[in-house]
C-alpha cells in the first residue's frame, strides 16, 4: 500500500507539525484542568504548568495563524470544554479566582503589593501605554494581588471587571493596542477599584 503524504513541501510539513503540537497543547490543558479540579495537582504546580501551556498555545497559534478556538476544536473533534474556557480567559484558575490554599491576608506585605500593582497600571495608562503585551501582565498581577487580599469581600465587583478585561485582551494580538475610549474606561475602572480598595482597607483597621 502506498504511503499517503499529508504534505508536499517543507513548509506544509512544518504547518502540520505545528497543528499537531497545538492539538497536544489543548489536550494537555484539558487534562491539567481536570486534574486540578480533582485536587490531583497542587495549586503551585497547576499555575506553573498552566502558564506554560497558555504561552505555548499563543506562540504556536501565531506561527500557524489558525482559526478561532471554537472552529479549531470543532474541525478536529476536540471535546475540551475546560481547556477552551481556560484559553478564553488566558490566565490560570488560581489567578482568575484566587488560591484559597495560599498565604494571603491584610498584612503589610500583601497590602503593599496590591497598592504597588494599582499604581503601576495607573501610571502605565496615564503614560499612554496601551499595547496588549504591556497591559496584560500588569492587569494579571493586579487581579492576583486583589485575590490574595483576604480582607476584601469575595464579591468585590472589580474582580469580575478585571477578569473581563483580561478575556478581552487575550482575544487580541500582542501587538494590538487599546483605543482612546478603551484606555479611558480601563483607567476609570482601575481608579474606582483603587478607591474602593482603600476604603475597605481603612474600615478594617
Amino acid at each position: 500500500m502506498d504511503e499517503i503524504r499529508l504534505y508536499n513541501s517543507t513548509a506544509e510539513r512544518e504547518t502540520y507539525e505545528n497543528m499537531a503540537a497545538l492539538y497536544a497543547i489543548v489536550m494537555s490543558l484539558e487534562y491539567l484542568e481536570r486534574a486540578f479540579a480533582r485536587d490531583s495537582v497542587s495549586a503551585s504546580e497547576y499555575t506553573a504548568e498552566c502558564n506554560k501551556l497558555l504561552l505555548q498555545h499563543k506562540s504556536v497559534s501565531q506561527m500557524i495563524g489558525h482559526e478561532d478556538l471554537k472552529t479549531f476544536s470543532s474541525k478536529y473533534k476536540l471535546n475540551c470544554p475546560a481547556a477552551n474556557r481556560r484559553l478564553e480567559v488566558g490566565i490560570p484558575s488560581t489567578i482568575e479566582h484566587g488560591n484559597s490554599s495560599g498565604s494571603s491576608g491584610n498584612n503589610a506585605k500583601y497590602v503593599a503589593k496590591t497598592v504597588q500593582d494599582f499604581i503601576t497600571i495607573m501610571d502605565a495608562l496615564n503614560m499612554e501605554m496601551r499595547s496588549v503585551d504591556k497591559l496584560h501582565p500588569l492587569l494579571t498581577d493586579l487581579l492576583q494581588s486583589i485575590n490574595a487580599a483576604a480582607f476584601l469581600p469575595a464579591d468585590f465587583k472589580w474582580k469580575t471587571s478585571f477578569r473581563d478585561w483580561l478575556i478581552a485582551l487575550n482575544k487580541m494580538k500582542a501587538s494590538d493596542e487599546l483605543d482612546d475610549n478603551q484606555v479611558r474606561q480601563l483607567l476609570f475602572e482601575v481608579e474606582q477599584a483603587y478607591s474602593d480598595f482603600k476604603n475597605i482597607l481603612e474600615s478594617n483597621e
